[in-house]
């Protein structure tokens, strides 16, 4: 976009009507030029619908002066940017600084030269130009990164370079069960717009807890938890055991949406967590790097989740170990993982545990059975049904 362009709003503030006429005739031929003869008339200005690109702003003027003016434009998120130039006679030295102080671009004494005038506000409007292009751009490329990575790179604590690290991380990976059958037959804009608000409730959960959204695979979400960020290598795992109950309660809540929709009639997904030793970082070419994991606990977390049953979660025995004091768990049949010696035992999540005794509860699971029993949960008008249950299922087995 030109400098030289009507699109432009500059704001002249003077009290001395001699003073606004003349820098008005400087900048009306190349920008939209508003004025105003004292600091609440420029405010009410600049807070309207259609604020200016820059500001004139003189210094001496009376009830409000032009370096509370600024202040108060400073103190306004929604004005802040604007750029401010003082245009004033006070040429000290302490007079500027002051300017400078409360966030002025620039400063030009009085009498005022037409070309200097043009020139500063023709600079700092490209200045601002180029700012608001590349916060938008920045804005755009956030999307593409996982925000903790978006803030270590744009903070200058990572370098955008080849480069990986070990460390102990919490995995996450959950997937659809059944999704490309049950979208098969769908209309590409149904299909767009139901994967779409999945994938949109689940990294809203994810940023929530604080995990780092490694990437899509389809329907499928890899998470991990402890890079760039971490709280601690307990505290990530309950943080990812939890994201992942936010997310099963939050399926069941979307579904509700599509059925009225008419979009599906049910979703379920499964869940694996684990936690281990990861490689982490920046891998790739130099032209194009993907911030992810590898190792064997990637290889472990979707062998948890395939084998999880629709609607479960399924935790590895070092993730058990960090999570078993605050969420209620049930251990499952062990699982044979390729890479692993020895066959994994995985524990189902079943819920958030309760401050009343554990000692109450009763929790078994083996091959063709599975118990998680907390007879202090059981309500009074449940108790009659349940003791049936149980008394069936001793029967089939005798």
């Amino acid at each position: 976009m030109p400098v030289d362009d009507k699109r432009f709003r500059v704001l002249v503030v003077d009290d001395t009507a001699e003073n606004v006429d003349v820098l008005a005739g400087i900048l009306t031929e190349h920008f939209r030029v508003s004025v105003a003869l004292d600091g609440a008339k420029a405010l009410k200005i600049v807070r309207s619908d259609t604020p200016p690109d820059l500001i004139l702003l003189d210094v001496m003027m009376p009830e409000m002066d032009g370096y509370e003016v600024c202040r108060r434009i400073r103190e306004n998120p929604d004005t802040r940017d604007i750029p401010v130039i003082f245009v004033t006679a006070k040429a000290e030295v302490e007079d500027e600084t002051r300017g400078f102080e409360l966030g002025a671009v620039d400063y030009i004494t009085k009498p005022v030269s037409p070309p200097v005038v043009l020139a500063r506000v023709r600079t700092h409007l490209l200045l601002r130009e180029s700012r608001c292009r590349m916060e938008d751009l920045s804005r755009k490329l956030a999307r593409y990164l996982p925000p903790q990575v978006y803030r270590s790179i744009f903070e200058g604590k990572q370098d955008a370079r080849i480069g990986s690290s070990r460390k102990k991380l919490t995995v996450f990976m959950s997937d659809i069960v059944g999704f490309t059958k049950k979208t098969d037959r769908m209309e590409a804009e149904d299909l767009t717009a139901l994967l779409n608000s999945y994938l949109n409730r689940m990294t809203s959960i994810v940023l929530a807890h604080g995990g780092t959204l490694d990437k899509y695979i389809g329907d499928a979400i890899l998470v991990f938890f402890g890079d760039p960020e971490s709280k601690g290598v307990k505290e990530d795992a309950v943080a990812c055991t939890a994201m992942a109950l936010d997310m099963r309660a939050a399926v069941d809540e979307l579904c509700v949406d599509w059925r009225n929709q008419g979009l599906c009639n049910s979703f379920e997904i499964r869940m694996g967590i684990t936690t281990g030793t990861c490689t982490v970082g920046n891998f790739g070419s130099e032209e194009r790097m993907d911030y992810t994991i590898i190792g064997g606990q990637v290889n472990l977390v979707n062998r948890l989740q395939g084998a999880a049953v629709p609607g479960e979660i399924l935790v590895g025995p070092e993730t058990f170990a960090l999570v078993g004091d605050v969420f209620q768990c049930a251990r499952k049949e062990p699982i044979h993982v390729k890479g692993f010696d020895e066959p994994v035992q995985p524990y189902q999540v079943v819920g958030v545990r309760s401050c009343v005794d554990d000692e109450s509860r009763i929790e078994d699971s083996r091959k063709g059975f599975a118990l998680s029993l907390d007879p202090t949960a059981v309500a009074l008008e449940d108790r009659k049904l349940v003791v049936e249950k149980l008394r069936a299922a001793i029967s089939s087995l005798h």
